[in-house]
């Protein structure tokens, strides 16, 4: 059934010019008829390179905005329109340029877990993979990380030259992991290495051996002489790992590490799309749709990521 469905989809992506984007958190079905996989700066990236006449994200909104602001010659869909981030949502343009009003000097620093009209008021935008790299380039020695206080305070500790500014935000998923779950899982597997997101909260990430990116995350798995791993990100990588290095042992650090939005995406919703997107079917498209002065200015923030990340 599953590989039915795979193989109608790799037939319409080709008949309809569709490149399909798929964020690693999706299930191993939606990657596999993926033409470009990975963690949001790998699909940042990309997405600025695709040539197809049509683009379908397989994550979440602001994945499909970004995109859109890197290809806005490009028709862009997301395949479930549900799919948000609670993150991306938290703060507003007001509140950052009212800081910034308080102090013009303090550059402002976005994770791209972000909206396109938050990134509008924002310098320099990063992800997780790509954070410390930019903020240890920047000439600015003062600076605001926003949303994530997890990931800025993990930036923060790694750059004592800057000062850096943060609030109150963060992913809930990571945040919901506690000290008790890493030592819970520790005593579980005794001999396996802990790696972690620097959305877990500080109290989590000191307890690991390697704490980075979801990319960062599996490189380290795929490099390493060790033979188990207690994974501190979203459980589907747990999956995906077991799959990619059945020679290893990977294990959840807490079966609450699950993202609900990323999980809303179904192969049929990524079937239904490209049936729409060709006229094929009377399905629901969601295209994403915004106005030149809207990309032009949330963009600035993204091409000087991609400039000081690259």
């Amino acid at each position: 059934m599953i590989r039915d469905i795979q193989d109608k989809i790799l037939e319409l992506k080709k008949k309809y010019d569709i490149c399909i984007l798929a964020h690693s958190y999706q299930g191993a079905e939606i990657l596999e008829v993926a033409d470009i996989t990975g963690d949001s700066y790998k699909l940042s990236v990309e997405a600025a390179k695709v040539s197809n006449a049509n683009i379908l994200m397989c994550g979440v909104h602001f994945m499909a905005e970004t995109a859109k602001m890197l290809s806005p010659d490009k028709r862009v869909y997301l395949a479930n329109p549900d799919a948000g981030c609670p993150m991306a949502e938290q703060m507003d343009p007001e509140m950052i340029e009212a800081i910034k009003a308080k102090e013009p000097d303090r550059k402002v620093v976005c994770y791209i877990n972000t909206t396109a009209a938050l990134k509008t008021v924002c310098d320099v935008c990063v992800t997780s993979s790509s954070a410390l790299k930019i903020v240890k380039g920047m000439d600015a020695k003062k600076i605001l990380f926003i949303p994530d206080i997890n990931l800025g305070t993990f930036v923060a500790e790694a750059c004592p030259d800057k000062d850096v500014m943060l609030l109150n935000g963060g992913c809930p998923v990571h945040a919901s992991v506690t000290e008790e779950d890493v030592l819970a899982a520790k005593a579980a597997h005794p001999n396996a290495k802990v790696l972690v997101h620097p959305e877990c909260r500080p109290a989590v990430t000191k307890h690991c051996d390697y704490a980075g990116s979801t990319s960062g995350i599996m490189d380290y798995a795929a490099k390493s002489d060790a033979k188990e791993f207690i994974i501190g990100t979203e459980i589907s990588i747990v999956e995906h790992l077991q799959l990619k290095y059945p020679e290893k042992k990977f294990y959840p650090m807490s079966k609450k590490i699950v993202c609900q939005n990323m999980k809303l995406t179904t192969i049929m919703d990524v079937l239904n799309s490209c049936k729409a997107i060709g006229g094929d079917a009377d399905c629901d498209k969601h295209e994403i749709i915004m106005d030149a002065e809207l990309i032009a200015k949330a963009k600035v923030c993204i091409d000087e990521m991609i400039r000081l990340g690259g």
